[in-house]
């Protein structure tokens, strides 16, 4: 899968999408990135940290966040966006369901583009990303955590976004699915997304687990956000051993070294019995 001018090997690898939130109010981490020195250096940190893509959100999709109007969505973004893109040589992915805002960060240099509504909220996002040939990550989410059969009804959702997607013109080598961990759904249904990812390699696309530091962490441990590192640790290992192809983080560096040990453990005595033989 190209995106940006990176090919990513999304069968034989799970890769680090490092969070970049330019917000006053994100649940982790609002405030301690949104003036632009300070989100360039973290970019920079990430990066040496080993990530290998940068995921920027400029409006907070916490549980009661307050929507901002597109104009000051694309003030706060944009520019991090042609700044990052200017400086440092990786992949940018934007966070955003607004194909006004996604336009803005496309024309900026923008890769890829990760819709918390899988092309369901704005209207004009499918087009949009098909005229731009741009990689897209789109995530399954309902309004309310209303289910008789949870992952079917999930991967009914999912097919519901691919549809869309094709019938706009996105080429299938251009989207990663989300199973969107944290939102319409509950914590049952969370810690089963988690478990059962795997059974959405059958709609064709590679996948993308996104957990660290959310709630469904804090309520399995009992821990506030500063926390929470270590669950989401075994998160990403789980992204590994069920084939994801990416996991979406605020600790890049812990993450990173725990999906170099997954892939030793599921890879490496493979490779040494290839080599023998």
């Amino acid at each position: 899968m190209k995106i940006g001018n990176r090919i990513f090997e999304t069968e034989k690898h799970t890769y680090v999408m490092g969070i970049l939130n330019v917000t006053p109010d994100s649940f982790s981490d609002g405030g301690k990135f949104n003036r632009l020195n300070l989100a360039l250096a973290h970019v920079e940190q990430m990066i040496a940290e080993g990530a290998d893509m940068i995921d920027i959100g400029g409006e907070s999709t916490r549980p009661g966040h307050q929507q901002i109007t597109e104009e000051e969505e694309i003030q706060r973004i944009a520019p991090v966006v042609a700044q990052v893109k200017s400086r440092f040589d990786i992949p940018v992915s934007v966070d955003t369901y607004k194909a006004k805002v996604a336009r803005a960060c496309l024309e900026e240099g923008a890769d890829l583009v990760n819709d918390i509504w899988g092309l369901k909220y704005d209207p004009d996002m499918a087009g949009l990303i098909s005229e731009w040939k741009a990689a897209c990550c789109l995530m399954h989410n309902r309004n309310e955590a209303a289910y008789h059969n949870f992952m079917e009804e999930m991967k009914e959702d999912l097919q519901e976004t691919l549809t869309i997607a094709r019938n706009a013109g996105i080429a299938e080598d251009k989207i990663i699915l989300d199973p969107g961990v944290g939102f319409g759904k509950t914590y049952e249904n969370n810690l089963e997304a988690i478990c059962r990812i795997e059974e959405l390699h059958s709609l064709g696309c590679p996948l993308l687990l996104g957990t660290s530091r959310k709630s469904v962490i804090g309520l399995a441990l009992d821990l506030p956000v500063d926390e929470r590192v270590e669950g989401t640790l075994v998160t990403t290992v789980q992204a590994v051993l069920k084939g994801c192809a990416f996991v979406r983080v605020h600790d890049v560096k812990e993450n990173k070294r725990a999906v170099r040990m997954a892939e030793a453990i599921r890879d490496g005595w493979r490779r040494e019995q290839e080599e023998l033989s």
